[in-house]
């Protein structure tokens, strides 16, 4: 049958709400299935998945599956999927882990178009260590982070790379994949943070050649857990562990805390829910969420076209950037209106948008917009419609 946008919206009740959600990068509206699926688990799971109760049987179940479910999401094997609270607690529990390979003599590259869940934990492992740091650059016109930077950044001394798959301020994809080749051919690891490419792109971690993947469920309509996916479980058990159990092995090796068993059955659930947004998908779970994203894409590349087309016909709207390859995110300027007016203005007509969260954004400080007032930014989700962009444009052109 193709993309249905109205069978979409049918099964997120909180879109009754009447606003009109743009602001996706602050979690995105969440199914019934998903909540359901949740409210059922804490009826019958347990707080630990290692006892003999049958209970505590249904937690270990429901582990094993959050596992499968996040790995079949980016190509990966169940056994490298580590879980936790969210995703910026799991890059830092990462990089402490990480942070034996890093001391004097290395280096590490950052990119300026990471969100600082992907920085600042390898800031500080680089300034207790005395690691070099050097950064990528985005091009201030189109903020595009070019590929041809990583063969200059990455020397025989570079140890690790934290890039981003996709900006959630901006849109921009850069190639991950040179990177990756690049710091593989001096024997360092990259570590990508694909919470802004995850539910846009086919997510696909061989193909980035990534050693770690990070990921968010509330970015898809899932619960408030994080994820980190090992191209190589093996690497697991090579690298310190942050565990409380001395004993730990594989996964649970970083996974410090306990697991919020009910929010693992959101998690399957909201994957669930993204590989069947296309009804025509069939075959195993990962070959329908191959499809249902692309269907997707397919309605968000003809949306995205219609909401730029409609903002540039707005003299006093200016987006920023236009990379080629992104995701269907975008942020803008309102001229001579600060971007917290703009939104409290979108607000009061019943649009929600971000701003605020950015004012310590590298990216906006490096373009220098948050001199200026700072950035309104949305995003299409799979609930988007074409009335909603034009609700946002009549509000806008109101200013």
């Amino acid at each position: 049958m193709g993309y249905d946008v109205a069978r979409v919206r049918g099964s997120i009740p909180s879109l009754g709400d009447g606003w009109i959600h743009l602001d996706p990068q602050n979690g995105m509206q969440i199914p019934d299935r998903v909540s359901t699926a949740v409210s059922t688990a804490f009826r019958g799971s347990a707080p630990t998945h290692t006892s003999g109760h049958m209970s505590s049987r249904r937690s270990a179940g429901l582990l094993d599956a959050a596992r499968a479910a996040v790995a079949d999401l980016v190509g990966g094997d169940p056994a490298g999927v580590v879980l936790g609270p969210d995703r910026a607690t799991m890059l830092a529990w990462l990089a402490e882990s990480l942070s034996s390979r890093l001391g004097l003599g290395t280096g590490l590259v950052l990119s300026r178009l990471d969100e600082e869940a992907n920085v600042a934990p390898w800031l500080r492992i680089a300034n207790r260590y005395g690691a070099q740091v050097r950064w990528a650059e985005v091009e201030i016109d189109t903020c595009e982070l070019p590929s041809w930077q990583f063969e200059e950044l990455i020397t025989s001394t570079t140890r690790l790379v934290a890039v981003t798959a996709a900006s959630p301020i901006v849109g921009s994809a850069p190639d991950v994949r040179v990177a990756s080749d690049r710091v593989h051919a001096v024997g360092g690891l990259i570590v990508v943070d694909a919470a802004g490419a995850a539910p846009y792109a086919h997510v696909d971690i061989n193909e980035l050649a990534a050693d770690v993947v990070a990921v968010s469920a509330s970015a898809w309509g899932g619960p408030q857990v994080g994820a980190l996916v090992f191209r190589d479980p093996g690497l697991l058990d090579r690298i310190p562990s942050m565990s409380l159990n001395p004993f730990a092995k594989g996964a649970e090796r970083l996974e410090v805390s306990g697991h919020q068993y009910a929010l693992l059955a959101g998690v399957v659930s909201s994957i669930d829910y993204l590989a069947n947004l296309d009804e025509a998908a069939t075959g195993t779970r990962r070959e329908r969420l191959e499809l249902s994203i692309g269907s997707l894409q397919d309605y968000h590349d003809r949306l995205f076209d219609y909401l730029m087309r409609s903002l540039a016909k707005l003299d006093h709207v200016m987006v920023l950037g236009n990379a080629p390859s992104r995701i269907p995110t975008l942020s803008f300027t309102v001229a001579d209106i600060s971007a917290e007016k703009v939104a409290e203005h979108l607000a009061q007509n019943r649009i929600g948008t971000v701003s605020g969260i950015h004012s310590g954004s590298r990216l906006l400080d490096a373009l220098g917009v948050n001199d200026e007032g700072g950035a309104v930014t949305i995003g299409l989700a799979p609930y988007t419609t074409r009335h909603e962009i034009d609700q946002l444009v009549k509000a806008l052109r109101a200013l």
